[in-house]
This record gives C-alpha cells, structure tokens and sequence, in this order.
C-alpha cells in the first residue's frame, strides 16, 4: 500500500491534534499517513512488538513520531491522555479483543477517537488469525462504551480476495 493510499483511508476521520498511539505500527507506513493529517504540535508513539523500524514515509517536520517496542497486547501503554488511537491491520492478531479495547479506552481522553483499518472478513488464516468485520466490530466497541462509529470507506486487498476497511468509534 501507498502512503496515499493510507491516507485517503483515514482522512475522513476528524482527527484531533494531540498525542496519538498507532498500535502495531510495523514499517510506519499509517504513522507516516496519519502524520501527514495531523494538526503541528501533534506527537505519534508508533508502538510495535518487534522492533522499530527507521520510518522511510515523509514526516512533517512539526510533527514527531516516537517509534517504540512494546507487545501492548501484554503490557498495558506507559502513556495516557491520548487523543487517539490507530490500529491498522493490528487487531486481527489479538484474541481477546474486548478486554484489549477495554484497557486502551482507560488510556484515552473522554473525547478520544479510536480509528481502525481491517479485513472485512470473519475467515481466519495465518496472516489474519482473529478478523473482525465491521458489524462484529461496531458491537464490540458499543459493548466497551464507543457509541459512536463511522465507517470511512474501505479499498480492495492486495493480499486476498475481499477488502479493507476504515472506521471510526467515540465514547
């Protein structure tokens, strides 16, 4: 995927300046993409289990992007007051997502956006262990207190057969 790409997928997400968790950031491909709408002043912990990588995606240069190693998955965020969080094709690796989704909301502010870029499937594979589809994931963030939801669009896989999509959830 092309950084603008990414970008045209979260564009339409209102986004807040800030500080941001993009969680399971891998190459910083969305880091760099959300970088590029986020107001100046804002601040990216771009957080992934392995670890990171030098960013090769353009950066504004009044924007800072923190690259990090951390499983968030066992280890809960060592930052708080975010005023958002990206996961982009991260939460398909976690079983239990509720409880996860439960436990980042208690690093968010009350007006917080929680954006997410997944498969539009419910069909595991090696690559995909947990998916979750957009009505599957509305239900879950409704269950953990994010009432609010917008799906931003979605794009074809490179990878399979199906889509991507965007959305986004408030409290």
């Amino acid at each position: 995927m092309k950084i603008t790409e990414a970008q045209s997928l979260i564009a339409q997400a209102g986004l807040p300046g800030g500080t941001w968790a993009d969680l399971g950031a891998g190459s910083g491909l969305f880091s760099a993409a959300l970088a590029q709408l986020l107001p100046a002043g804002s601040t990216i912990y771009a957080i992934d289990i392995h670890p990171p990588e030098k960013i090769v995606y353009p950066i504004p240069s009044d924007i800072q992007i923190i690259p990090m190693q951390q499983d968030f998955v066992q280890q809960p965020l060592s930052m708080g007051g975010l005023s958002g969080i990206l996961m982009a094709n991260s939460l398909h690796y976690v079983a239990d997502k509720k409880s996860l989704v439960r436990q980042l909301k208690t690093h968010m502010e009350p007006t917080a956006i929680f954006i997410i870029v997944e498969y539009e499937t419910d069909q595991a594979n090696p690559w995909v262990p947990y998916p979750i589809p957009f009505q599957a994931l509305t239900r879950l963030m409704q269950q953990v207190g994010f009432g609010q939801s917008i799906y931003l669009g979605d794009r074809p896989s490179v990878f399979r057969s199906g889509k991507m999509y965007a959305a986004t959830f408030r409290q």
